[in-house]
């Protein structure tokens, strides 16, 4: 009898465990995190992936290990086809290219085939020149390219399609530029185009303000126009310059295809903690970037809207599949 309940009671136990065992495999997330910064390091891209991992697990919002790796290529199309194919435990920072890209006809993804979990902050972005440039301000530039839209070269990255062109194109066919003549050169990264603006390889750079600031300030180059709402740190925005004008350049997060709601609310919840913390806000301030913090619900709604913005520019350059 004593013997048969023994046997009873480590059958019992058995189940428990077995029952916590499983509870614990199907708690998510239950391995290492992977973020993809879609670019070469240095740029945009990176650094908003490394703030997130290093906040994160700084304020200890994420128990699990998690790695940043750079899949550079195609204007994010390399690292987002390599997301498509992970499971929840593999998130991407995006821009405006996980729309702009399909609607160049550079790639068969859209936006709709990640799981949007948030927008996140938003900076500036510049225009500038070398500084031996004989153009003098942002009104001088437009009106060149008015008279001759094809007289200047233009450096972006990684991509066209990005916040960087489409503000250009933007403002530009606002003043009355046919934006259909522009010519820009496309370099990897931000990095890259600071490069050739530098080396003098182009007329002129549109690109982060975060990026183009240091070297702005060391008289290496001239900010000439801004897309911010006003004066920053001495650089005069579009608005400055009498256009009624401003663009921020946006960064998110996505995840891959059929999260599940409860994957989808862990992340809602972990982000929400990060956007709210200090370290979050010194990442903000110590980049020059805004809070645009939006939820999974509303980055999905916001990603709409963009996406009809951002056909209606791009139809408008020329440059529509």
């Amino acid at each position: 009898m004593k013997f048969r309940w023994m046997i009873l009671l480590m059958s019992l136990v058995a189940v428990v465990l077995g029952a916590c065992s499983s509870d614990a495999k199907d708690e998510y997330p239950n391995k290492n995190i992977e973020i993809i910064a879609p670019a070469t390091p240095g740029g945009g891209w990176d650094a908003t992936a490394r703030a997130i991992q290093n906040v994160l697990d700084k304020e200890g919002i994420v128990e699990q290990n998690m790695n940043v790796v750079n899949k550079p290529g195609g204007g994010g199309e390399v690292g987002w086809q390599y997301l498509k194919n992970k499971d929840s435990h593999h998130l991407s920072v995006n821009s405006s290219l996980v729309i702009a890209n399909n609607l160049l006809g550079q790639s068969e993804l859209t936006y709709n085939d990640f799981t949007p979990l948030a927008v996140l902050a938003t900076e500036w972005i510049a225009v500038a020149v070398p500084n031996g440039s004989d153009i003098e301000g942002g009104i001088d530039l437009l009106d060149r390219l008015k008279e001759d839209p094809s007289s200047l070269t233009i450096a972006v990255g990684p991509a066209l399609g990005n916040n960087d062109h489409l503000s250009f194109i933007n403002v530009a066919e606002e003043y009355g530029v046919d934006v259909s003549k522009l010519r820009f050169m496309v370099y990897e990264s931000g990095g890259d185009v600071l490069t050739a603006l530098l080396g003098g390889h182009v007329d002129l750079a549109t690109f982060s303000l975060s990026e183009a600031q240091e070297q702005h300030e060391a008289g290496n180059i001239r900010v000439i126009a801004t897309t911010a709402d006003e004066t920053i740190d001495g650089m005069e925005s579009w608005q400055d310059q009498g256009i009624d004008f401003s663009f921020p350049h946006w960064r998110g997060l996505m995840g891959p295809p059929n999260m599940t709601e409860e994957e989808i609310a862990y992340w809602d919840d972990a982000i929400q903690q990060m956007v709210k913390s200090d370290g979050w806000k010194t990442v903000l301030e110590n980049n020059g970037w805004n809070d645009y913090y939006m939820d999974s619900k509303e980055t999905k709604k916001f990603l709409d809207e963009k996406n009809a913005m951002y056909e209606d520019l791009i139809e408008k350059s020329g440059l529509g599949k």
